[in-house]
């Protein structure tokens, strides 16, 4: 992995964003018990890292990207992005080895497949997660909760290959690190509870459909590549370092850091670009549903950038 551009300054490109931004009008008691939902856990042990939690605002990020949701769907998803950014924290921007993380995946997927039966649940993730998974159960359908579980997994087993590359050192491709950040960066995880937010259903043709997944991918793509822009300063020295997309373009790409950066720019301009160019495809299923889960991608485009900027998550290492 080179190091000769790690310490240049570097400046952001302009994140621009055509879509609204917004704020749910109960951020503050989901900041609030969110905090003592994690606490309670026992997923973050460390009263110095707990406090970092807490510093980070996460209820913000919830408020932000799922504006319109109501007061206990907010909660859940705030608190399901916590358990995200714990278990990131915990397994995947350590040292952590890639059997170690493997070897956690048992206690996790028996309590997403409901294989636990009566035996109680000792790990705090996967303990944590069940209370996640209930509440997904008592607010969704069984489609919704089996579209949450499947990309879950999917999510989680992505993070064995991360944790390789960390093992051994590698920096991965550009074509290896784009399909594999689609996983690795948890957001179909979210995106899958953006209808179970709004209170409507996508069916398995409308979440199937080209122009509906083009979209997704788009959207998906565009949080990630901001985050590996925004995360840069706080990851380039750390152990999970190798994967973003800066260092990627770094090592394989011949650039420089700000090359690089604004390589990635460019990049999620277009893609934004092509979600706009969608929006016509969209309309024309003319389904509530997907105008809903088409408002939660761009939400979450918007509502990622201004939590970022403004979260001491990043910005302490920015300043």
């Amino acid at each position: 992995m080179p190091t000769s551009n790690t310490r240049q300054a570097f400046r952001l490109p302009a994140l621009t964003c055509p879509f609204p931004s917004d704020v749910n009008p109960h951020v503050d008691e989901v900041d609030r018990d969110t905090m003592s939902w994690l606490a309670a856990s026992g997923m973050i042990a460390d009263g110095e890292q707990l406090e970092r939690f807490r510093s980070a605002r996460y209820g913000w990020l919830g408020a932000r990207t799922y504006p319109y949701a109501a007061r206990e769907l907010c909660q859940l998803v705030t608190d399901w992005c916590v358990w995200l950014f714990a278990f990131d924290d915990v397994y995947c921007e350590s040292d952590r080895r890639a059997a170690e993380i493997a070897r956690a995946l048992p206690r996790l997927f028996e309590v997403i497949d409901d294989l636990t039966g009566e035996e109680p649940v000792d790990n705090v993730f996967a303990r944590a997660l069940l209370d996640i998974k209930a509440r997904i159960t008592a607010y969704g359908t069984a489609d919704q909760l089996d579209r949450w579980r499947a990309v879950t997994k999917d999510y989680l087993f992505a993070q064995v290959w991360e944790a390789a590359n960390r093992e051994d050192d590698v920096v991965p491709t550009f074509g290896d690190y784009v399909f594999m950040r689609r996983r690795t960066g948890a957001m179909l995880t979210v995106f899958a509870l953006i209808d179970v937010t709004a209170g409507v259903r996508l069916t398995s043709d409308e979440w199937r459909h080209p122009a509906v997944r083009a979209m997704t991918q788009h959207a998906n793509d565009v949080v990630v590549w901001d985050n590996d822009l925004i995360s840069y300063a706080k990851e380039r020295d750390a152990a999970n370092g190798r994967n973003n997309l800066v260092t990627v373009l770094v090592t394989h790409g011949g650039c420089s850091v700000q090359e690089a950066m604004d390589r990635i720019g460019v990049m999620r301009d277009q893609a934004i670009a092509e979600m706009v160019a969608l929006e016509p495809a969209v309309a024309a299923l003319r389904s509530p549903a997907v105008s809903a889960y088409v408002r939660g991608l761009r939400y979450w485009i918007s509502g990622s950038v201004d939590y970022s900027l403004t979260s001491s998550r990043y910005t302490d290492a920015l300043t």
